[in-house]
């Protein structure tokens, strides 16, 4: 599919654009000044794609859903409360489609995937922009439309990022299309490659949860026990019950107090001897490879030194006592 000229595709005016300090030595470089002010002007124009434009009524059988998907899941109340408004008042806001780059004669949606649901639910037309544009222009249209306007969770967030990624699309694209800069950027990447994707999906949108919270739990899972006990965990009969928000928190604290194992110590307790009139303290201590001995009293001191110049004498006695025992 053409690369050129993806900003005419996109829009018929071009709004300039200030570039931040952050950026300004890296699109003074080459080629990549082009494509960092392109992808800036599409970012800036993508929330005024349908001003001006003709809106015409499509058959949401003809419509395919965006080639990349931004969502986990819909909540059923606030679609319901959609598909209500709609039957009560009608559609007013149209959706923008593209022609679909592979199939003759049908759509692929840019933004408004619920609106087209509701629409094919109900059974009626819905109302729509149809815009020629490349895979690029599509993506920054699609993610700066559904920031604006869908409230995507953090998580949802992150994944879309993700799947960018594995699609091949540029760090510049990705940023440009969610509005983040590199750190964000990095630390998305980092919670979704790092959870187990099965957590992901068990979890779900997660509406109130932040980034901090998904970085907490992303530090937990790094340790391979605790990556197990999660998907575990989010197998659990009765955890898909709970709300996204409520199975988010439900794991987390489930994690933060899992404990492994104790390490039992091998033969720590001490042993203490002492003769009848007290005169010296002995307190034995056995702790894997290591003995320790501790005198005390009045004749410890002097007891102690005495061992230590009669070490030699008092090993070759505890060899042959060894040699009676076992018989060598």
């Amino acid at each position: 599919m053409a690369r050129k000229n993806l900003l005419a595709s996109v829009t018929a005016s071009i709004t300039p654009v200030t570039e931040s300090d952050a950026r300004a030595e890296y699109a003074k470089r080459g080629a990549s000044r082009s494509m960092m002010q392109s992808l800036d002007e599409m970012a800036e124009n993508s929330m005024r794609l349908l001003d001006g434009e003709t809106v015409v009524s499509l058959d949401p059988v003809l419509i395919d859903g965006s080639f990349v998907s931004d969502r986990i899941e819909d909540s059923d109340e606030e679609y319901r409360e959609l598909r209500e408004a709609i039957r009560r008042s009608g559609q007013s806001s149209p959706i923008l489609v593209r022609p679909h780059p592979e199939v003759s004669g049908r759509y692929m949606i840019v933004f408004g995937h619920r609106r087209a649901e509701v629409a094919r639910d109900l059974g009626i037309n819905v109302r729509a922009v149809i815009k020629p544009m490349a895979d690029i222009a599509h993506i920054v249209a699609q993610g700066q439309e559904n920031t604006a306007r869908a409230n995507l969770s953090f998580i949802e967030k992150a994944l879309f990022a993700k799947k960018l990624a594995d699609m091949g699309q540029t760090k510049d694209t990705i940023k440009s299309a969610l509005t983040i800069d590199d750190t964000l950027l990095s630390r998305m990447l980092s919670v979704v490659e790092t959870v187990p994707d099965a957590v992901l999906e068990a979890v779900g949108a997660a509406k109130g949860v932040g980034r901090d919270r998904w970085e907490d739990l992303k530090k937990l899972v790094q340790v391979p026990a605790n990556a197990v006990r999660a998907v575990g965990f989010v197998s659990s009969e009765g955890f898909g019950a709970m709300q996204s928000d409520e199975r988010f928190t439900l794991l987390l604290n489930f994690l933060k107090s899992s404990k492994g194992p104790k390490k039992v110590g091998r033969g720590v307790k001490a042993k203490s001897w002492a003769p009848a009139d007290k005169s010296v303290s002995v307190t034995a201590k056995a702790n894997g490879k290591a003995f320790t001995l501790a005198l005390k009293a009045k004749d410890g001191p002097r007891f102690g030194g005495w061992i230590s110049e009669n070490l030699e004498q008092l090993y070759l006695a505890f060899r042959e006592s060894e040699k009676t025992v076992t018989g060598d």
